[in-house]
């Protein structure tokens, strides 16, 4: 393990505990909402904020040890940070600005710009040394924050929100070379993320923060097929109905039943995918096994699609394509009926 930690953290109603280990060449991304102590745990990480108990480990060297009164200072720590808005030094120029790592190590100048020249052309920025922030785009400057965190060869790689002020084209792009970076590198990285496609895409593992606890933790492909809270749910785009498991049928804490295709027993999650839900304007002929009355309280355009908030017996969220939303005439407070196949319908253990 390049990082193990283990922090509390008491500021103001926030109470952070936290407990990770990340390998040598891994991933992992934070995930959760606002106020749930993502940016909170990060910058403990980065020596910014001391805990209020508890250690950060990294490479066997004790960055902090609350308990030992241990706390190395941010400079000293084997760090490289990219921030949400790249923050780069405006009065330095690019080569500068990527250089400086290095120039706090006492490193001497040649070695310094043979190094930033080295890194700029991998980011894609060869030539881009003289320029200053300001002549730079977006996309540009994330790959020149990239280089300056990566330059010095760092134990632990700290991604804040990096691609979340990019443009949807560049974030694509830039995404795609992060990717490619993050495979590279040798050390471990913590990516900090709102957006479930950024952690999908780069991360090996997730680890999502609700009110400072760890609430769920896997890989992506686990945290996206089976969330547990209802945050991780509508993340992932899942209706996630809580209930209990009676045979073939789920019965659910607000009275509603959920016709499953295995037999169930016990507390469980029922989870429902939008594109799994089809709605009609009048009952469907037939005996589907679930089909309930729903209302329609939201809806909003999901790519090709519109993906619409429906409230009821069984509240669930379905996608219809813009064709059919024309065609059913829905709008908000439109009276449907959802149906659901039962071999549809994921169920696993709370």
């Amino acid at each position: 393990m390049t990082l193990e930690a283990t922090v509390t953290v008491l500021r103001g109603p926030l109470a952070l505990e936290v407990e990770l280990a990340v390998e040598d060449g891994e991933v992992l991304a934070v995930l959760g909402p606002n106020g749930a102590g993502k940016s909170t745990l990060l910058r403990v990480l980065a020596g910014l904020l001391p805990p209020d108990s508890g250690r950060v480990v990294v490479d066997g060297e004790h960055w902090d040890d609350a308990s030992a009164g241990t706390r190395l200072p941010t400079h000293r720590r084997s760090l490289g940070v990219v921030f949400q808005d790249a923050l780069l030094f405006p009065h330095l120029t690019i080569g500068h600005n990527v250089e400086f790592a290095l120039r706090s190590r006492g490193i001497g100048p040649a070695a310094r710009q043979q190094a930033a020249a080295a890194w700029l052309a991998r980011v894609g920025l060869d030539g881009f040394a003289a320029r200053h922030p300001a002549q730079l785009s977006g996309g540009q400057a994330q790959r020149a924050a990239l280089a300056r965190a990566l330059v010095g060869e760092p134990a632990l790689l700290l991604l804040d929100e990096p691609l979340s002020a990019l443009d949807a084209r560049t974030r694509l792009e830039v995404r795609a070379e992060l990717r490619r970076h993050l495979a590279d590198f040798g050390g471990s990285t913590v990516l900090v993320t709102h957006d479930p496609v950024d952690a999908m895409a780069l991360a090996d593992r997730v680890v999502v923060l609700e009110d400072g606890r760890v609430v769920q933790a896997g890989t992506p492909v686990d945290v996206s097929r089976r969330p547990r809270t209802d945050y991780v749910a509508r993340l992932v785009g899942l209706s996630l109905l809580p209930g209990t498991g009676e045979g073939r049928t789920v019965r659910l804490a607000d009275g509603g039943t959920v016709a499953v295709a295995d037999e169930v027993d016990g507390p469980v999650f029922a989870a429902v995918r939008p594109e799994s839900v089809a709605l009609y304007l009048a009952r469907p002929a037939g005996s589907p096994r679930n089909v309930w009355p729903a209302r329609l309280v939201g809806a909003t355009p999901h790519g090709a699609t519109v993906r619409c908030e429906l409230t009821g017996e069984v509240p669930l969220v379905a996608d219809v394509t813009a064709a059919a939303f024309a065609e059913l005439g829905l709008a908000t407070g439109s009276e449907v009926w959802a149906t659901v196949k039962a071999s549809e319908v994921a169920v696993y253990s709370r």
